[in-house]
């Protein structure tokens, strides 16, 4: 089967599609892909080395949650349909809305990895204000939404705000997002220390309550400071105590040791339809603190400890119950790691996709 598979290249989907192209390519399929936002940097896309059957094509485009995105959405909306007319996809599955509403005969599957609105709510406690960007927004995701043959979301907290927001949809499913296990290490010594891994200037990854007041034991945020669409804006720490320490964004081999050392992995998003980066800190038998938020119990429930969402006292007093006792944090990354293996690995993530693109491709394109 041939795919073609969008992807952006400024967070998390980034990761999601390395595992998903890497899976289908080792199964045997063709995977033409593009990207938009930025064009990856050589760490990016080494993932790629040795996969034959892959087509990349890296662009510049914005993406459609950016401001004055509106022209590059349809130019790059042109761009793909006449991609596909050269490369005839038996199937096109796509990380962003716009491109479910795209004028062609092949099946589309839509994955709803985020939006706008279902994170300002979140993170506001209300809808965004109307404006005009904001308007068009709606309705090109709606209309992606509504025209995409299947849209598939990575929970099911993350699928109902999507029909709350934008309509019932005619087919979905949830799939969850996966790691692959053999790229973390559980096995060494763990060292008593916090980590978080996120954008520090994303309210909705919330970081910054850990700063909020004084948190037992060492504690490391690590993460990008710098919002890709505001270029005078930059995360800034009113106070920074003695027990934190703020790192730049890593690359994947010093995320991989990071997490191998730490003991505790701090979740305080108040906005997150799935989270890799709790993933990888299970892969590496973290213990989690999760802030109580519906996708984090709906994923999470009896494999991570719970804190009031956006409360930096609950935050506290649960990192001291696991920062105190030693068995604990030993059980709880026992428990993280044990449902990260059962439940969120790429290998089942990549079967879930594969089981729905049996169902959406043309019956040629299943015997070639």
């Amino acid at each position: 089967m041939h795919i073609l598979v969008t992807a952006d290249t400024l967070g998390g989907v980034w990761t999601y599609t390395r595992e998903l192209v890497t899976g289908l390519v080792r199964r045997g399929d063709k995977v033409t892909l593009v990207s938009f936002g930025d064009i990856p940097t050589a760490a990016q896309i080494r993932w790629m080395d040795g996969l034959a059957n892959l087509d990349y094509r890296p662009t510049a485009f914005k993406l459609e949650w950016m401001l004055d995105s509106e022209a590059d959405m349809e130019a790059s909306s042109q761009y793909l349909k006449a991609l596909i007319e050269e490369s005839r996809p038996d199937l096109l599955h796509f990380s962003q809305f716009y491109y479910g509403a795209i004028d062609c005969d092949v099946p589309r599957v839509v994955v709803a990895h985020s939006d706008v609105v279902s994170w300002w709510m979140s993170v506001h406690r209300q809808l965004p204000p109307e404006t005009e960007w904001l308007h068009w927004y709606c309705q090109i995701v709606t209309r992606g939404l509504q025209e995409a043959t299947t849209v598939v979301a990575p929970s099911r907290w993350m699928l109902e705000q999507v029909e709350l927001h934008y309509g019932k949809l005619r087919s979905a499913s949830v799939i969850h997002n996966g790691r692959a296990p053999a790229l973390f290490n559980p096995y060494i010594s763990k060292k008593e220390t916090t980590v978080t891994l996120g954008r520090l200037w994303d309210s909705g990854k919330n970081v910054s309550l850990l700063l909020k007041r004084e948190m037992p034991g060492p504690v490391s945020i690590v993460g990008c400071d710098r919002h890709p669409d505001l270029q005078n804006h930059s995360f800034v720490a009113e106070t920074i105590r003695p027990n934190i320490s703020l790192e730049p964004q890593q690359d994947e081999r010093q995320i991989t040791q990071t997490l191998a050392r730490a003991g505790i992995y701090a979740a305080t998003s108040q906005y997150e339809p799935f989270g890799l980066a709790p993933v990888e800190a299970a892969f590496s038998r973290c213990a989690i603190i999760a802030s109580d938020i519906p996708s984090f119990r709906e994923l999470w429930e009896g494999a991570a400890i719970f804190f009031r969402n956006n409360d930096s006292d609950s935050l506290a007093e649960a990192l001291e119950s696991v920062q105190r006792d030693r068995g604990l944090r030993l059980s709880q990354g026992n428990l993280a790691l044990r449902r990260a293996r059962q439940c969120y690995t790429s290998d089942r993530m990549v079967a879930g996709y594969k089981n729905l693109y049996h169902k959406l491709a043309p019956a040629e394109a299943l015997s070639a």
